[in-house]
């Protein structure tokens, strides 16, 4: 049982106290308080008036959400695993086995529907490097089907910290790319560069998302080689070097579809949720092929390549449900959901459900 400091700091309802004990290495974030894991008292606990914020400072230093589900860490994890069978097991399934009057938007599920191993990979690196594990600054490329986009725009929400996002297709040299501002629908308007953007948040847990969207955008990352490498770089001639090391790199590449498609449906059992072995089989497979593209200099200085997968039946629903349950009734839902689950298409993703309900909506005005 480690020093009960990460217990009194989340007692104390005060983030900047979770923080700093994190951040002085005192406590780990998965390690167990009480009966529970950290995450999990933290979740159940109704007397915390900030619990949102402690918990997204908690993702940010590398807790892992999976541990809701381990029956060592969370008694009630054991009762409700039943009722969760045939799930991948993967932590962004938990919201549905978690305490019932939990707060919302605690649940980190409801703010991604699916690719559970990238999030349950991504979290694994982050807690790597918080734990000082890892001497590399954090590098990712998300690849494969459509999806990716959304998911590395979305994750410096989940961990409450800021985000730049890097449209590659508008950088016209490498010079470019440290002056780009950033543009997501996701994030309010900023006049940082990316240039300015880690001098603000120097030393600082913070996301870059870097959207690729055909090879010849992926030139301009060589500018980024010796952050990557260092976690280190001068921003201008003769200036002072910056610290990048909390920096999380999320570049998405949208290569390796045909790969990612052929081994899914080689599956024993295709319409079965991809296993974790299954998954990490394709994250091998899918690295050589993304080094093709982008030579291997690059590549040697990214950490992982996770691939995002098709849907399954249950996520379609959901992501489905997500979008037309706020103005029509539960009879009405139910019907859309059902006439459009045929319009998926692996290859568009979420995008073509949304575009089919969008469609049915249209037609019922």
């Amino acid at each position: 049982m480690p020093k009960p400091t990460l217990l009194f700091a989340i007692v104390s309802d005060d983030v900047n106290e979770v923080r700093q004990v994190l951040e002085s290495g005192e406590a780990r974030p998965s390690d167990q308080v009480s009966p529970q894991s950290a995450l999990t008292f933290t979740l159940t606990n109704d007397k915390l008036s900030h619990k949102n914020e402690i918990v997204k400072a908690m993702l940010a230093y590398g807790a892992y959400p999976s541990a809701l589900q381990n029956p060592e860490l969370n008694p009630s994890a054991q009762a409700s695993s039943e009722e969760s069978e045939g799930v991948s097991g993967s932590h962004s399934q938990t919201g549905e086995t978690m305490p019932e009057g939990m707060d919302p938007a605690t649940r980190v599920r409801y703010d991604l529907i699916g690719q559970d191993w990238i999030l349950e990979q991504l979290f694994r690196v982050l807690s790597m490097h918080s734990q000082r594990l890892s001497v590399s600054p954090i590098v990712v490329l998300l690849c494969g089907i459509r999806g990716e986009r959304l998911l590395a725009r979305k994750f410096g929400g989940l961990l409450d910290i800021p985000t730049h996002t890097v449209n590659m297709t508008t950088l016209r040299s490498t010079y470019n790319l440290w002056r780009s501002y950033s543009m997501s629908p996701y994030q309010e308007s900023s006049s940082d560069t990316l240039a300015q953007f880690p001098l603000n948040n120097e030393s600082e847990r913070c996301v870059v998302v870097l959207d690729i969207e055909k090879v010849d955008d992926s030139k301009a990352l060589y500018t980024l080689l010796m952050p990557w490498e260092l976690g280190r770089c001068s921003l201008e001639a003769g200036k002072r070097h910056v610290n990048l090391m909390k920096v999380i790199w999320l570049g998405t590449f949208n290569i390796g579809c045909n790969l990612v498609f052929e081994h899914y449906n080689s599956r024993p059992d295709p319409s079965k949720p991809v296993t974790q072995e299954e998954y990490r089989d394709l994250m091998d497979l899918l690295r050589p092929r993304v080094s093709q593209f982008l030579g291997a200099s690059l590549l040697s200085r990214v950490i992982t390549v996770l691939p995002c997968i098709p849907f399954t039946a249950e996520e379609k629903m959901a992501s489905l449900t997500t979008n037309v349950a706020k103005t029509l009734s539960p009879q009405d839902v139910e019907g859309i959901v059902m006439n459009v689950l045929p319009s998926y298409v692996p290859s568009k993703g979420a995008r073509s459900l949304h575009r089919a309900v969008s469609n049915k909506l249209v037609d019922l005005i």
